[in-house]
């Protein structure tokens, strides 16, 4: 089976060794797993703490060859993104431009395996259309990296960033969306980290989507692709609250329509809540994805093979989506795709 992997993270060891440089806020030091630790803020518990499987590309395609399918990989940022509007901005400028140099050197490396999505620091609305328009026209990355959050500013719907909406639009770039730890902390600090990994990233992507719709943004820029991470968040279970209490903010059509017209993954360890998933969203909108390394793509695999699907359906899940959705300029043709 020929599969295309829309949600996995690569992080590149420059990158997080200039935040090893940084003696304040926010900050990166080696840990003991071979990796990093990252933290954004002196008032928040959580930190980020990948161990060194984040951070070898080499070997996360060796490992995925174990699999037994040949799996390529959409890279990225995941829950680091919000690190780069975290710095004075300039700082977060370069730092945005190494990690898109990076990836896009990946992509050179690997070409028709890895494709990469671009870091954007959204503290100044310049520096942020400057940065996209390198990453797209220099170094040809397929995508850019929405942040939950600007820093601790959690106006990722402000009035400055509509141009880059725009100009995404225009570009038919894919924006995905991924929670970045940086709303929330506080409220569910404690456990081992355990509450807020548990629902503090959900509701946080799941707040930072529901703001383009209340905005308006959504409906000023019909073309936008937003890819939601984790199966859309909370928001497809609970799309008639969201129909039902969202009134105050005089959207010409429910809210349900615009988080119908969104892009999401099969990241969800539970086989009926990715079915809930592609029900809601439809089969052509919803990509194969597993968050590796934060979740064993067998695991969800498995939980796939589960789920009633036509050999078509599989083959739109697992690879014709990705293709359509995130412009893949795809080198190899795909095989085709039988029931589990």
């Amino acid at each position: 089976m020929h599969i295309i992997d829309s949600h996995f993270h690569w992080w590149p060891r420059s990158v997080l060794n200039k935040m090893c440089e940084r003696t304040g806020f926010p900050f990166s030091k080696p840990n003991d797993r071979g990796g990093y630790t990252s933290t954004l803020r002196d008032d928040i518990d959580c930190v980020l703490n990948g161990g060194a499987e984040w951070y070898d590309l080499d070997a996360q395609f060796q490992y995925m060859d174990t699999l037994g399918h040949q799996v390529d990989a959409v890279g990225s940022i995941g829950p680091f993104s919000v690190f780069f509007s975290a710095l004075p901005k300039e700082e977060g400028r370069d730092l945005a431009i190494l990690w898109n140099e990076e990836m896009s050197a990946a992509q050179r490396k690997h070409p028709g395996r890895f494709f990469a999505s671009a870091a954007i620091p959204f503290q100044d609305e310049k520096i942020a259309m400057d940065v996209l328009e390198d990453a797209v026209g220099r170094l040809n990355l397929i995508g850019v990296n929405l942040p939950g959050s600007i820093g601790a500013d959690p106006r990722i719907d402000a009035e400055r960033l509509q141009p880059f909406y725009a100009r995404c639009a225009e570009l038919n770039l894919p924006v995905f969306i991924h929670p970045t730890d940086a709303m929330f902390n506080n409220m569910l600090n404690g456990y081992g980290g355990a509450l807020h990994a548990s629902l503090g990233r959900v509701v946080e992507v799941s707040v930072a989507a529901m703001r383009l719709v209340l905005s308006g943004t959504l409906e000023r820029h019909p073309d936008l692709k937003i890819v939601m991470s984790h199966t859309g968040g909370a928001l497809p279970y609970q799309s008639g609250r969201m129909d039902k209490n969202t009134k105050g903010a005089k959207l010409p059509k429910p809210a349900s329509h615009y988080l119908r017209n969104m892009f999401t993954d099969t990241v969800s360890p539970h086989a009926a809540g990715i079915r809930f998933a592609i029900d809601y969203y439809g089969i052509d909108n919803v990509m194969y994805g597993t968050d590796y390394p934060c979740w064993e793509p067998a695991e969800c695999l498995a939980l796939l093979s589960e789920i009633d699907l036509t050999d078509e359906q599989r083959q739109k899940l697992f690879y014709d989506n990705a293709v359509r959705i995130l412009n893949l300029p795809v080198r190899r043709q795909p095989v085709a795709v039988a029931a589990e």
